[in-house]
């Protein structure tokens, strides 16, 4: 058996030619319950990657894609322990050590990327001062240098102004410029296995694609196995030199990426890549209705704020835009674009600072208190995440009836008939009127927030990112089920994003959005098939799954 500190390439006597820098034979792991009854969630798990070699792990939440990961580089959760199996690191078996022992190789031979960088890094230390930890536990360094290679990596992973920018704080840095760090800390010692587990998914697409191709490069340079974990199809086209599917901690099949993205085994796969927007068959949109009122104008848009010091930023800058009844527009753009802030305007919560917004014929801006807060019951928001937006101390019942107490006397006979009849539209059952949030999956609680837009009886919805933090089958069945309900109640959609495979999708025209301006707008079939601005071309070309087949 060879040693953690054998370079993988070399192989043992008896052993193949390459020995796989990690494999897992037979894993299995489970978490203990609140009575210490351990319930397996990851079932016999096996796979390799070798060096230089890239595997996408993937599956919805709750696979056990995760799970699987934090048992390699011995992280899971306190309850969590692994039941049995092997897991072999350059041909040693680290599943039985102690955490003492596995604190020798993290970092130094295995690193993890983590999905959430906000999260994962230190709030009061400046960013050089983390990436240089992993430096000074493991080598014997002087601090100079220590700072020296600190820099070295900052730029390398294509950070600018290094030296201003390792004496920053996390929150003076962008998501993207975060998750370089975190990439920085974790090549630091060039290890030869990095897992990223969902290290790119709550990324713009431009900036994911310059992450991904970072790790491409080093991946190149320095021979470092890579296991992505991800339920992004896409990012598994383009990245992965073979995929394993999961599903309930079992895998459903495994291959060379092409052969199963091509030529899937089993249903649950063929529905993945069904579900997944940015690989499958785009469905031609039915043409919207011909001649109907715009349900939103927007002309000239501007959106400033106060800085202080007699300093104004401009947020929106000069944007307009029409919304037929029953159509959908979409408004996409990296972070920072003014997507959002467009939103919030149209919603009403602030006063544009010059030109014009009319919905269903009301002017915002000649809107006095009363008649703004009566507005509402027009336009309703659904937010990206469900579960920070859900009050997690209600009832599902009285988080979709909460709108109707807030806008009028309503018979409670009338309520309970509105909720019942909404929860019915959105494909949830009566039995979860009494739960919590919590007690609910990601999907359901989306669908509970569309209820509660929908119980004024709204003319518009504005859905700020939200179906961005969803696993792609549950992302398709929300967006199946907005189709629906705008066909079935004549709902006009504002929709924010960031990915353009979902505005391919469900989206009758878009705006463009970079640094506030509109740099393109139109229909979605012509924007997409003819973009005229190289912003517009630059996002249509990063989105995932078409990576290798341009190549």
């Amino acid at each position: 058996m060879t040693d953690v500190l054998t370079d993988p390439a070399v192989a043992a006597p008896g052993q193949p030619d390459t020995v796989p820098v990690l494999e897992l034979r037979n894993l299995s792991v489970s978490y203990a319950d609140r009575h210490r009854k351990h319930r397996r969630v990851v079932h016999e798990v096996s796979l390799k990657i070798l060096p230089g070699e890239v595997l996408a792990l993937v599956g919805e939440s709750g696979s056990g894609k995760s799970t699987t990961a934090q048992a390699v580089i011995g992280l899971l959760a306190g309850n969590g322990r692994v039941d049995g199996g092997s897991i072999l690191l350059n041909g040693t078996d680290i599943a039985g050590w102690s955490q003492k022992r596995l604190e020798s190789i993290r970092g130094a031979k295995i690193a993890l990327i983590p999905q959430d960088p906000t999260s994962s890094l230190n709030p009061v230390l400046t960013v050089g001062a983390q990436v240089e930890e992993v430096l000074r536990l493991h080598t014997k360094l002087p601090k100079p240098k220590r700072r020296k290679r600190v820099l070295e990596l900052l730029e390398r992973v294509g950070i600018p102004e290094p030296e201003r920018r390792a004496g920053q704080y996390a929150h003076e840095l962008s998501g993207g410029m975060k998750q370089r760090v975190l990439i920085a800390a974790a090549i630091a010692l060039e290890p030869q296995l990095i897992i990223a587990d969902e290290a790119t998914s709550a990324l713009d697409v431009t900036v994911q694609r310059r992450i991904l191709d970072l790790i491409d490069d080093l991946r190149a340079e320095t021979g470092t196995a890579v296991l992505f974990v991800t339920h992004d199809l896409g990012v598994a086209a383009d990245r992965a030199d073979s995929v394993v599917v999961l599903k309930g901690g079992r895998v459903q099949e495994q291959g060379p990426t092409t052969q199963v993205l091509t030529n899937p085994s089993t249903d649950y796969t063929r529905q993945l890549l069904a579900d997944a927007p940015s690989i499958s068959p785009v469905v031609p949109r039915p043409a919207p209705k011909l001649g109907r009122t715009n349900t939103v104008q927007v002309d000239n848009l501007i959106q400033e704020f106060d800085t202080g010091r007699n300093q104004r930023f401009r947020a929106v800058d000069d944007v307009s835009f029409q919304v037929p009844q029953g159509s959908t527009h979409a408004i996409v753009g990296e972070s920072g674009s003014g997507k959002t802030t467009t939103a919030r305007a149209l919603a009403g919560f602030q006063r544009p600072t010059s030109g014009s917004i009319s919905i269903s014929g009301h002017e915002l801006s000649g809107l006095d208190a009363k008649s703004l807060r009566q507005f509402r019951k027009h336009v309703q928001l659904v937010y990206q995440n469900p579960f920070t937006s859900l009050d997690p101390r209600q009832t599902i019942t009285r988080i979709i009836e909460e709108p109707l107490l807030n806008f009028g006397p309503v018979s409670r006979q009338d309520r309970v008939k509105a909720v019942r009849d909404l929860l019915h539209r959105v494909h949830l059952p009566e039995s979860l009127l009494t739960k919590h949030p919590r007690e609910l999956s990601g999907g359901q609680r989306q669908r509970v927030a569309i209820a509660r837009a929908l119980v004024l009886r709204p003319q518009v919805l504005i859905l700020d990112e939200a179906v961005s933090a969803l696993d792609v089958t549950v992302q398709s069945q929300i967006l199946a089920l907005l189709e629906e309900l705008q066909r079935e109640l004549d709902l006009t959609y504002v929709f924010i994003t960031h990915d353009l495979a979902v505005v391919r999708q469900i989206a009758d025209t878009v705006s463009v959005m970079s640094a506030g301006r509109q740099v393109e707008t139109g229909t979605v079939s012509e924007v997409f098939d003819n973009p005229q601005h190289h912003y517009t071309r630059e996002l249509i070309e990063a989105i995932p799954g078409n990576r290798k087949a341009k190549q």
